[in-house]
């Protein structure tokens, strides 16, 4: 169906709200996202209470949206961390950007903490218009503007109005760098921030540890009925995650940093390697564990350690050995990793 046709026929249905909505549907599979999410908030606003058009509406407004933005705002003691360290960092009169909009909370917590002006950059349409109402819902509207871009795209002039003194982001992923983190900090020193600007997170770390995951078994096929399914082996993830705090898992030797970025200097960051040394504590290990580490801003501190009852919005990445590992209480091993600026790998020298 042609968009003129699609008009004619929203001309027609008028203020029907479900009817909206389950045009909304047809023209989102038909690809015209930007359109389907006008006609969904659109038929909310008619029949916010109507149950069936807020399913279908919800249903397309809600694809393309990762669930870790409901996940992230209940991580307290992240939020404390960040908060923290806005209030310290900004003072009246500055300007802050944050990249990766989601709810807007750092946004608002950025306003809060005393920022005349704050941008904050969200490249998926539909969350942010939800952060647009969030935040004028709390009073922030006329500090706090929503910038419907990536910020690889966004304008120091244009879109803000010159360069900013603070920089706030929350874009680390469970291994710090699957959400391009290193290019982005790069590219708002060149472009958006001025220089000597505030950096937070200032600093994020890649830690490493043996491990024993007593459901790790799981992941890994050996003999069933008879027979012998060891070859399909190769065909299991090399690495998995568990959530923070899961008592199946105990760390089996001390601590290292696999990597360190300072995002306060702002990069470059090149593609590298690295190794770390951990020391076997005589217990049997079946993984290597990995977790990130945020160092606010030189003050506050942030860490999703593998503590039994402890949780996070962040998972614990597990890279699994071929075979449970057991060494003397003491005995060194090397972790090696690498990274291509936006994924990292990890393995263990044997």
């Amino acid at each position: 169906m042609a968009s003129g046709s699609f008009d004619a026929l929203i001309a027609k249905i008028g203020d029907n709200p479900l009817l909206l909505a389950q045009l909304a549907r047809t023209i989102a599979a038909k690809g015209d996202t930007a359109k389907a999410h006008e006609l969904a908030r659109r038929s909310l606003a008619l029949a916010p209470d109507n149950a069936q058009v807020r399913f279908v509406a919800t249903e397309i407004l809600s694809r393309g949206v990762p669930h870790w933005h409901f996940t992230i705002v209940r991580d307290e003691a992240r939020n404390e961390a960040y908060d923290a360290a806005l209030r310290r960092v900004v003072r009246p009169g500055m300007r802050v950007l944050e990249i990766g909009t989601g709810t807007g909370l750092l946004a608002m917590m950025a306003a809060r903490a005393g920022a005349t002006e704050v941008f904050t950059c969200e490249m998926n349409p539909a969350v942010a218009e939800s952060a647009r109402a969030v935040i004028a819902r709390n009073g922030f509207a006329d500090r706090v503007k929503v910038i419907g871009k990536h910020s690889a795209d966004v304008d120091a002039e244009k879109d803000m109005g010159g360069r900013a003194d603070v920089l706030v982001s929350e874009i680390v992923s469970n291994d710090l760098l699957s959400e391009a983190a290193l290019p982005a900090h790069e590219q708002a020193h060149r472009r958006l921030l001025k220089p000597g600007a505030k950096i937070i997170p200032a600093i994020g770390r890649v830690r490493i540890a043996l491990a024993y995951d007593a459901e790790g078994d799981k992941k890994r096929m050996s003999s069933r009925c008879g027979f012998d399914l060891s070859d399909f082996n190769v065909l299991a993830s090399p690495r998995y995650h568990i959530g923070r705090g899961e008592k199946r898992l105990t760390l089996c030797s001390d601590t290292a940093d696999l990597f360190s970025f300072d995002f306060q200097s702002g990069g470059p960051w090149p593609e590298s390697k690295s190794s770390a040394v951990v020391h076997a504590d005589g217990r049997p290990a079946t993984a290597i564990a990995q977790w990130i580490a945020l160092d606010m801003d030189g003050a506050g501190h942030y860490e999703n350690t593998p503590e039994s009852g402890a949780s996070s919005c962040w998972a614990i990445v597990i890279y699994p050995f071929v075979k449970t590992l057991t060494l003397p209480a003491g005995t060194p091993v090397t972790v090696r990793g690498s990274h291509d600026r936006n994924h990292l790998t990890i393995w263990p020298e044997f």
